[in-house]
């Protein structure tokens, strides 16, 4: 097996639109595995739409080296090609000095090269400067190829490639015009999920002219030859599926307004003895179920749908009064709440608009807000439905929500990234809604703890 990373010399490189089409042009002839490095939930959407395999999340802050190595073994398993799309920039991180939660990081812990795409726009021989300041920064990540983006014609391809690989020592795999039809469409918190968008007119024709641009200015082929040779993983997973097999179910809200998960979390609800129920709070009402779970999305969004959907709404405010364990992650933290208040002229819209959700937990969330994205490091109580201990996470938002007085929170945060400053995890009962994002490998335990609360309290009931 051949892998590689695709890393980015910044943020809007291009790297994204690059590995999306580079992935699924090699798709068409090998097994393409393909990996995310951070806690992102909206490119692996594309990447796994394109490969038709699952893209995973790979992070050095959230996971530990050998959880990312355990998820890359398994994820390859059966593939040709493992592809890894970098975040940020090649070393952007959460440190200043340290590269913990980079991408380089992640390329030194798995052993694969990097292909670095460059912004090229106005730059020529300086181009090679940036290459080669990325070399020498950190000398054990290998930087096989580089991907020259925004090059705006023949002069300014073969000053900036002959700079390259004669001041650098490395290839040019090819290099891409600035053309509007790369752009995918963007949203307050990075580019609309693949889902909400697979229905569009024309959105597959996008995909399409995305993929034949790459394919003509960077051949597959070039890629192809900077792979290292892997081996192939014989680590085994971190975890299990039971071997009696599930004795409960949980119900997952799984639809266009709730689709960030990661890919491992089935996996691991799976491993504690549970059946996973999609539903869609749009759609669907509430399934029976002896826990619920509500991940993140664009519930503000699709605020419409599903406050018209009060069977779902009414469904799980009364599954939640009864003890049934509910857990809300961001997106779900607002569907908790009594409602969502949009501003006047937020996405559009003409006046103030307020939508009534679920009313597990009282209180309102409010849009827009200060935008948040960081990485979170807390603690959890003893009393949490998740369990006591630490954890890390990460927190994505462009809202605030405000909570009844009184309320009380289960997890403290490190910083100010939580519902009321470091305080996250409010509680109401046996209801959990957070605004840190946790991954199921690096919080398997939790996530276990739910399970388990999710058996005790059918147990009582």
């Amino acid at each position: 097996m051949k892998g590689v990373v695709i890393a980015g010399d910044r943020s809007g490189s291009g790297k994204t639109s690059i590995t999306l089409a580079l992935a699924a042009l090699l798709a068409g002839d090998c097994v393409v595995q393909t990996f995310k490095v951070g806690m992102d939930y909206i490119d692996p959407s594309y990447l796994s739409a394109v490969t038709a395999r699952p893209c995973r999340n790979l992070d050095g802050f959230v996971l530990s080296g050998d959880e990312n190595r355990a998820i890359f073994a398994n994820a390859c398993r059966g593939a040709d090609l493992a592809i890894v799309e970098g975040v940020r920039g090649l070393y952007e991180g959460a440190e200043a000095i340290g590269d913990a939660g980079s991408t380089a990081e992640i390329a030194k812990v798995l052993g694969l090269p990097v292909v670095l795409v460059v912004n090229a726009r106005s730059i020529t021989r300086s181009a090679a400067a940036l290459v080669r300041g990325f070399q020498v920064l950190d000398p054990g990540v290998s930087i096989a190829g580089v991907i020259l983006n925004n090059v705006s014609g023949s002069s300014h391809r073969e000053k900036a490639v002959t700079a390259i690989e004669h001041f650098c020592g490395v290839p040019v795999l090819g290099a891409v015009p600035p053309v509007e039809e790369m752009r995918l469409a963007m949203r307050h918190l990075g580019l609309v999920p693949f889902r909400e968008r697979s229905g569009e007119a024309g959105f597959s024709e996008r995909i399409e002219t995305v993929k034949r641009l790459i394919g003509e200015c960077v051949p597959p082929a070039a890629l192809l030859g900077v792979m290292r040779e892997v081996s192939r993983p014989s680590t085994p997973p971190l975890v299990a599926l039971r071997e009696d097999g599930p004795d409960l179910r949980i119900g997952l809200a799984h639809d266009e307004a709730f689709t960030f998960y990661y890919a491992d979390l089935e996996e691991v609800l799976a491993s504690a003895g549970a059946e996973v129920v999609r539903f869609s709070p749009c759609h669907d009402r509430l399934p029976d179920a002896d826990g619920y779970l509500i991940g993140g999305g664009y519930p503000e969004m699709h605020g419409a749908e599903l406050e018209a959907n009060g069977a779902c709404r009414e469904g799980l405010r009364e599954a939640a009064r009864n003890g049934i364990p509910v857990y809300g992650e961001c997106g779900g933290l607002i569907y908790l709440t009594d409602r969502v208040r949009l501003a006047a002229g937020w996405q559009g819209a003409k006046g103030e608009e307020v939508f009534e959700l679920s009313g597990v937990i009282p209180g309102e969330a409010r849009m827009p807000a200060r935008r948040v994205i960081a990485y979170v490091e807390g603690v959890s109580a003893r009393e949490s439905l998740m369990g006591a201990g630490a954890f890390r996470g990460h927190a994505f938002h462009y809202s605030a929500v405000s909570l009844d007085p009184g309320t009380r929170y289960v997890y403290t945060l490190s910083r100010g990234s939580g519902i009321d400053g470091p305080l996250d995890g409010a509680a109401v009962g046996n209801a959990l809604g957070a605004y840190c994002h946790l991954h199921p490998v690096a919080s398997r335990r939790m996530f276990a703890t739910f399970v388990d609360r999710c058996r005790a309290a059918g147990r009582e009931a």
